[in-house]
């Protein structure tokens, strides 16, 4: 049982949103005895965006400051936080952390926090929670109020086998992939490395891994966890392999586990993940157990 209920903050750092969109996650938190916080400035609109970038990045820092407040859930994704990330003065989130929620797009901020030591929560986001599985929701509310997470899935004929332990790091690979070279970018070594995309092409992921890899960013790894690979498209002349197979023939070099078809990503069963903390990965032939610490 919490003590005093959570405020949890909720702001709009990217698309834009609106009242109807958020009842649903208003309500469900107020159901699990937490208070939603927020203004009318979460439904500010301009062109795509909740508000201009200066404006999004004032809004975000206001409740990145305010003491009285537990979490920031970003509302939706889209596209817009790598527009105002350097924006932003995380002196007092290092002082007083609280951890940022969200996913796709908010990988941006996930990877600034995993640069800064501060955990973070990869979950789904107010936006559409309301066709979220009963497992995603309740993932969401135990990764809030501090409860381990315990996983268990069926194993991909493209794993590789092995059990380790280490800090989860990774989000959206596209938005990874446009964070290279910069302060937001997670530190991969010695790190369990999660991955997710939505809406892309098998040559363009081909692309990114490839690019990761010529980096730096998976030699290193502890482990490489593949969430949920959506909508992903072929050319009229097709590629040749499945996307799993793409990603497999990236790190076939390297000797760490794999584990494809973890539940997270863009779909119902968005399963929450503890980035910034301690993971422990089994994979074997029949299962896949993951079990994330406590923030």
């Amino acid at each position: 049982m919490m003590d005093k209920a959570m405020r949890i903050g909720i702001v709009a750092p990217a698309r834009k949103v609106s009242p109807e969109e958020m009842s649903f996650a208003f309500s469900w938190l107020q159901e699990k005895g937490m208070e939603p916080v927020y203004d009318k400035r979460l439904f500010t609109s301009s062109d795509i965006f909740a508000g201009d970038d200066t404006f999004r990045a004032t809004v975000i820092q206001e409740h990145m400051d305010r003491p009285d407040i537990d979490a920031i859930w970003f509302a939706r994704g889209g596209y817009g936080s790598i527009r105002i990330i350097d924006k932003l003065d995380f002196t007092l989130l290092i002082k007083h952390p609280k951890p940022f929620v969200g996913f796709s797009d908010s990988t941006v901020f996930h990877g600034k926090m995993q640069r800064l030591g501060i955990p973070s929560i990869h979950a789904s986001m107010p936006y559409c929670l309301d066709n979220k599985t009963p497992e995603a929701l309740q993932s969401l509310y135990d990764a809030l109020i501090g409860m381990p997470l315990h996983y268990e899935i069926p194993s991909h004929p493209l794993n590789r086998l092995g059990a380790v332990d280490g800090e989860m790091v990774g989000g959206n690979l596209s938005v990874l992939y446009g964070m290279l070279g910069s302060d937001s970018f997670p530190e991969t070594d010695g790190k369990i490395l999660f991955l997710e995309e939505v809406d892309e092409y098998i040559y363009h992921i081909d692309r990114m891994m490839r690019g990761l890899k010529r980096a730096g960013k998976l030699s290193q790894l502890k482990a490489l966890i593949i969430g949920g690979l959506t909508q992903i498209h072929d050319n009229p002349e097709p590629f040749g392999k499945t996307v799993e197979e793409v990603i497999s023939e990236v790190v076939a070099e390297y000797g760490y586990p794999i584990c494809f078809g973890f539940p997270a990503g863009h779909f119902s069963d968005n399963r929450a993940i503890l980035l910034g903390r301690n993971a422990t990965l089994v994979v074997n032939e029949k299962a896949v157990v993951f079990e994330n610490g406590m923030i």
